[in-house]
């Protein structure tokens, strides 16, 4: 059995992927009736006589449909007018037309277009001929990549986005942008605010399965990295115009809820009828596994209230809804802390799918019996899924491919992020191969992938635990969070100058951002170092600094006494200048935003956005030092002069700021 939707291929999912793809067809068909027109116009002296009139019909014929491509691409270009142009895609778009018109006979033709990291050399780069020249000595032909170079340059179309090309060393095109575009760039994304082009595609349903505590235990800081990384991974996605829906996998199911059951039945024995006073739910869980351990007695009535549960008794799923509602409670703590909006979805949802996916797997013959087990071997690993224990019952494995099932088939997922620690990528691999070998779904249509991450670091670089040894519990983490964030505000007079209700707004803003900014501007691969000295300063790639400089910027408008109806006739108005180094670099770097959202779409690496932040932030940094934006009389304070474009670009600049902060789940505040 496959899925019976047919999408394109995630791979291909970009932010303006259908403009580009359907432009660069009519781009090309445009051509190809020029071309045809041409030749019409100059036809052959023999029969001429007899088939003009035809040729001269057929002429205007073609005229006709070249104007009405025309038009039609004038259209679809102008549904990205209101949202962000991807400038690095658009570029690549026009190389490879060149490529394409240059090297007609060369099929797959390498493209690599990049910023350029020197100014001096222009603003973007086309490395193609080199790799090109490559491509062309493996099949025999001796080509100088300038030569490749030289070529393409003089095959790049007529556009609105490019002011000049020059070839450089071996064969490198360098790309100078048209400064009044990039003016109308910006002006275009403050008429409209900071939006991208969804993926013109069906509607596109991801599913990230993230956080995914265990009912009856503590979250800790381990899941402290998924439940971050998670959500903001469900804000990119929402962002771009996806149907997201966040699955909170809890452990929810299992046999430690029978030495629960039996525990809370000797403790509450009125449990049924009166509701049990259980405050430190860690605390029962461990008094119950010190019993199910040492008493045997305890550990065969365990064994049977698991009978009792699974079979569905009604005692028995009250005391095991009971356990899970505590355990609810506790996560949600943690989840408005964290502003985390999550459905939850355990492992006992997909109990009665489990059977049917066992028999699914026998049915094709792909279950192998090993000591009383049914395992399943997947192609190239060497490693089986374990789906039936020799004792009759259902295991992770068989619970995650039902899961999985359920995800592709009932919920028509296109796209499933799975975020959980590295040590489970092994597992996740044996799943996933499992899946494609039955062909539940095929990896060139729907994406199935395994976000891992390491561990969480203590400042002496083992693993984050209390002094006592015991693994940190995630509230109390989040409680010294606002304790430090507090002292550090009132160490730099804060209270003196906000409200109450601001102090408590900044601190909570700090605390809770900080924490994030620090595990996702981490590359999520690699384990990282938890501090909260580090995370709290206000220097360098953190949030605190981030956060303040972004309260400042908020603040320039303010203090040149300008409203947001004076800044908005503005941004209809005014022109956008961008002739000072430092003006032209930050409006560069503004529009940098929609390739940075669309590398990470690709690999889920969210520390590329922190990166960006940071940069944006110290590029403002520069301009601001070095073009006035407001000039004031050095004895009375009072507004001399206001330069309106530079207002335009600390707004530009505020505003991508905002989004970004938003996508990482961080909340900026007004005054700090």
């Amino acid at each position: 059995m496959v899925r019976d939707r047919v999408h394109s291929s995630w791979s291909s999912a970009s932010l303006t992927e259908g403009i580009v793809l359907v432009a660069s067809n009519r781009e090309r068909e445009i051509h190809s009736l020029t071309a045809e027109i041409e030749c019409l116009k100059n036809p052959p002296s023999v029969g001429l006589s007899s088939h003009l009139d035809g040729l001269r019909e057929e002429n205007a014929k073609l005229k006709y449909r070249l104007n009405v491509l025309k038009r039609s691409l004038q259209e679809e270009r102008s549904q990205c007018s209101k949202t962000m142009m991807n400038i690095n895609q658009r570029l690549q778009e026009i190389f490879g037309e060149a490529i394409r018109e240059a090297f007609p006979d060369l099929e797959n033709a390498p493209l690599a277009v990049t910023p350029n990291q020197q100014a001096k050399f222009g603003d973007y780069q086309c490395n193609s001929a080199m790799a090109m020249a490559q491509m062309m000595k493996s099949k025999g032909l001796k080509v100088n990549p300038r030569e490749i170079a030289e070529k393409i340059q003089q095959k790049i179309p007529d556009n609105e986005l490019i002011e000049k090309t020059e070839i450089a060393g071996p064969g490198f095109i360098n790309v100078h942008l048209k400064r009044s575009f990039v003016s109308k760039l910006l002006t275009n994304l403050l008429l409209n605010g900071v939006g991208l082009h969804p993926a013109l595609t069906d509607l596109t349903i991801v599913i990230v399965d993230f956080s995914s505590p265990n009912i009856a235990k503590e979250m800790h800081v381990g899941h402290l990295r998924s439940t971050i990384i998670g959500d903001s991974m469900c804000r990119l996605f929402e962002f771009l115009g996806y149907e997201v829906l966040r699955l909170n996998h809890v452990g929810d199911w299992g046999t430690q809820f029978g030495m629960l059951i039996a525990h809370l039945q000797d403790k509450f024995p009125d449990y049924l009828s009166v509701s049990p006073p259980i405050v430190d739910l860690q605390a029962f869980y461990k008094e119950s596994k010190k019993r199910f351990d040492v008493d045997e007695d305890f550990k065969k009535r365990a064994y049977q209230c698991v009978v009792k549960l699974q079979s569905k008794d009604p005692a028995f799923i009250k005391g095991w809804n009971l356990i899970c509602d505590v355990s609810r409670k506790e996560f949600q703590k943690v989840y408005n802390c964290l502003d985390i909006q999550i459905i939850e979805r355990g492992e006992s949802f997909y109990q009665n799918m489990m059977t049917a996916v066992v028999k699914e797997f026998e049915a094709k013959g792909l279950v192998e019996m090993d000591e009383g087990r049914k395992i399943v071997f997947a192609p190239g690993q060497q490693i089986p899924l374990t789906v039936v224990k020799s004792d009759g019952g259902y295991t992770y494995d068989t619970s995650d491919l039902a899961a999985l099932r359920h995800r592709l088939f009932d919920e028509q997922a296109d796209i499933i992020i799975y975020v959980t620690d590295s040590g489970q990528s092994t597992h996740f691999q044996l799943v996933f191969a499992a899946a494609q070998m039955i062909g539940w779904y095929d990896p060139k249509v729907t994406r199935v992938e395994h976000a891992g991450f390491g561990v969480v670091l203590g400042e002496d670089k083992k693993k984050f635990k209390t002094r006592s040894g015991d693994t940190v519990r995630l509230m109390d983490l989040l409680d010294e969070g606002l304790k430090r964030s507090m002292d550090k505000l009132k160490e730099k007079e804060r209270d003196k100058v906000l409200t109450p209700e601001e102090l408590t707004k900044a601190q909570q803003s700090v605390a809770f951002g900080c924490i994030k900014y620090a595990d996702l501007s981490h590359n999520r691969i690699n384990d990282y170092m938890f501090s909260f000295d580090k995370m709290l300063d206000d220097r360098g790639n953190t949030a605190a600094y981030l956060l303040y400089a972004f309260t400042r910027i908020r603040s320039i408008a303010r203090l040149a006494n300008i409203d947001e109806v004076t800044l908005r006739k503005a941004v209809e108005t005014t022109e956008i200048v961008l002739e000072h180094d430092k003006e032209w670099k930050l409006g560069k770097c503004l529009l940098r935003f929609p390739e940075i959202l669309q590398k990470i779409l690709e690999d889920l690496l969210l520390h590329t956005l922190c990166d960006y932040l940071y940069e944006l932030a110290t590029t403002f940094t520069e301009f601001y030092d070095s073009c006035y934006c407001v000039e004031k009389d050095r004895q009375t304070g009072d507004v001399v002069k206001v330069n309106m474009w530079r207002m335009l670009l600390c707004e530009a600049t505020a505003a991508i700021m905002a989004k970004c902060f938003d996508i990482l789940s961080i909340k900026p505040v007004s005054r700090m």
